[in-house]
């Protein structure tokens, strides 16, 4: 069910929503300073393609340790990434997600959609992970 849900997914909205993560990541490597955030960029952008059976979790719920992507400097990393272009892929998401909900068979989509605009709002410091894997985090187990 998951394989047929990514292949949907990717033919109504997540190509093109994980192809503007992408060239939002091209855009911040275009500066040293911006790598960090090109980086999650890319990753959560591949996720956008297929994210039907992953989740994207803090890092460090997933290995206990804190690093530079959960710490202070984490969040204020996740509040210029908000100002410069957080925003921008939310409404995308959200947009995209409207569209879906007007049909049935859209709405499992645009909640995904919806799900993603959160993620976008703050992407650094997470990482994704298949569902199993952020469940037995979440239970504390590794």
């Amino acid at each position: 069910m998951r394989t047929l849900g990514n292949i949907l997914w990717f033919l109504i909205g997540g190509l093109e929503m994980g192809l503007a993560w992408w060239l939002a990541g091209l855009v911040m490597y275009v500066s040293i300073v911006g790598i960090p955030f090109g980086r999650a960029c890319f990753e959560i952008g591949t996720f956008t393609f297929f994210p039907f059976g992953r989740e994207a979790v803090r890092r460090d719920e997933l290995t206990g340790e804190r690093d530079v992507g959960t710490s202070p400097l984490g969040t204020l990393g996740n509040v210029l990434w908000f100002v410069l272009c957080g925003w921008w892929l939310a409404l995308g998401h959200l947009a995209t997600a409207l569209l879906l909900c007007v049909t049935i068979i859209g709405i499992p989509f645009g909640l995904q959609h919806v799900k993603l605009a959160g993620l976008t709002l703050s992407p650094i410091g997470k990482t994704v992970v298949r569902e199993e894997v952020a469940e037995a985090a979440r239970r504390g187990e590794e």
